[in-house]
């Protein structure tokens, strides 16, 4: 089999070239992790688990056995299970030389706010409970944010600095196991974030890794990302996994798709077109975009690419009216963090870009970046890392970046946001000890 997955590779090797186009240091090993139970084909693994609406939670696993009910019994208590509930399966095969797992889908609630809950994937009578602890319905609201994770020892280390800090939504803006068609490379992933991925909501988009589309051999992009990471776009009004929107308390969330379509016109352009005019920023004054490919970046990597450039004509000004607040990115992988910016200068409406591609990838980092420094560029470091988002109150937020490449977490940029939606006036930044005001 490994000598079919190699031929295979070679065969590839000029489609996926413009991947890696730049040089990338500090590239560490890549990790395997075999199931946990190999003889007990309906043991739950891979779980993961998504928001869904306001008071719903989706939970995922896969198991070996593909006649296994999709069921979930849950409760408050450990060890008691007042709920139940069954959802979906289903697998998927790829060039006919892997075949998935069963992936199971099943969507529980309603749910109580701030409250942890013990469930258990297959029904009462599985050995393993799992836990999780639902959003707040007040203010604060924590997010920690890493893109383009992969399988590494540095995803390790990124996964190990999340795991310390209580956050509420985990947020990943694309490139998750950096698969890259070699299919087992998504089960090691799935294995290797559960820990995180079981206990705190994990909402993702896709990026360029997740494409996995070959000409003639595989024609159906986004194969397996589609299978194993659903996400609520049915509830966002959303015809595709690759876009969609949700809501944490006070804050409203738009993950765009980079990879599909968004020219004007386009189902997506229209889709975005739509959410934001139905955001009630009384109730929800706080929004944020996340997306894959940046459309601000001075890192050498990724300059000129159609889904930065494009998308960023096609959808700039329909974020910056509607007062986007942050937009994340990943895709290059290094740190910057950017003032508001409309139209490539500063701009005290436009929104604050962050790029954060930088959570532990097998390709390494983005070193080089433009010299001079841009104005409109605040702060920038080829550095692993992860992002710690505070949504403090209907004003303010607070935001760090945590570099991982050290034995501890260690901030090295932090920043108070002000809501746009409340005073656009002001944006204090921490990192450096200045203030500025827009």
């Amino acid at each position: 089999m490994l000598k079919v997955w190699g031929l295979v590779a070679i065969l590839l090797i000029v489609l996926v070239r413009n991947v890696s186009s730049y040089d990338r240091p500090g590239i560490r090993k890549n990790i395997v992790i075999h199931p946990s139970n190999n003889d007990d084909p309906l043991s739950p693994e891979q779980v993961h688990i998504s928001l869904v609406g306001a008071d719903k939670m989706r939970i995922s696993w896969i198991t070996k056995k593909d006649t296994v009910m999709p069921t979930v019994v849950y409760g408050t208590t450990s060890g008691k299970y007042d709920g139940s509930a069954n959802g979906t399966t289903s697998s998927y095969h790829f060039l006919m030389i892997y075949r998935s797992g069963q992936i199971n889908d099943v969507v529980i609630g309603p749910l109580k706010p701030n409250t942890v809950y013990y469930y258990k994937c297959g029904g009462p009578s599985s050995t393993q409970e799992f836990s999780f602890k639902t959003p707040p319905s007040q203010f604060p609201i924590k997010f920690a944010v890493a893109g383009d994770l992969g399988t590494t020892d540095w995803t390790v280390s990124t996964l190990e600095h999340v795991s310390k800090w209580e956050h509420d939504v985990f947020i990943l803006p694309g490139d998750l196991s950096y698969a890259n068609f070699f299919q087992p490379v998504w089960d090691t992933f799935g294995r290797m974030v559960q820990p995180l991925a079981s206990k705190r909501p994990w909402m993702v988009t896709h990026g360029n890794h997740e494409l996995e589309h070959i000409p003639i051999l595989h024609r159906e992009s986004f194969t397996a990302y589609n299978h194993r990471w659903r996400m609520p776009f049915e509830e966002s009004g959303s015809t595709s996994n690759l876009y969609y929107s949700f809501n944490v308390f006070g804050v409203h969330v738009i993950m765009l798709g980079s990879y599909t379509d968004f020219e004007p016109g386009s189902v997506q352009y229209q889709w975005l077109e739509k959410d934001l005019k139905g955001i009630d920023r009384k109730t929800t004054p706080w929004l944020m975009a996340v997306i894959h490919a940046p459309w601000y970046n001075t890192n050498e990597a990724h300059q000129g690419e159609k889904e930065s450039v494009d998308m960023k004509e096609s959808m700039e000004t329909l974020l910056y009216k509607a007062r986007v607040d942050l937009v994340f990115a990943g895709h290059v992988h290094a740190y910057e963090r950017f003032n508001r910016v409309y139209k490539d200068k500063f701009d005290k409406c436009g929104p604050v870009y962050i790029n954060i591609g930088d959570g532990g990838n097998k390709e390494g980092l983005a070193t080089n970046y433009e010299d001079p420094t841009p104005e409109i560029s605040l702060f920038r470091e080829a550095s692993f890392g992860h992002g710690q988002l505070v949504v403090v109150n209907a004003t303010h937020a607070h935001w760090e970046w945590q570099r991982n490449d050290d034995d501890v977490s260690v901030q090295k940029d932090s920043v108070w946001l002000t809501s746009l939606s409340a005073d656009s006036s002001s944006l204090i930044s921490g990192g450096l000890g200045q203030r500025f005001k827009l």
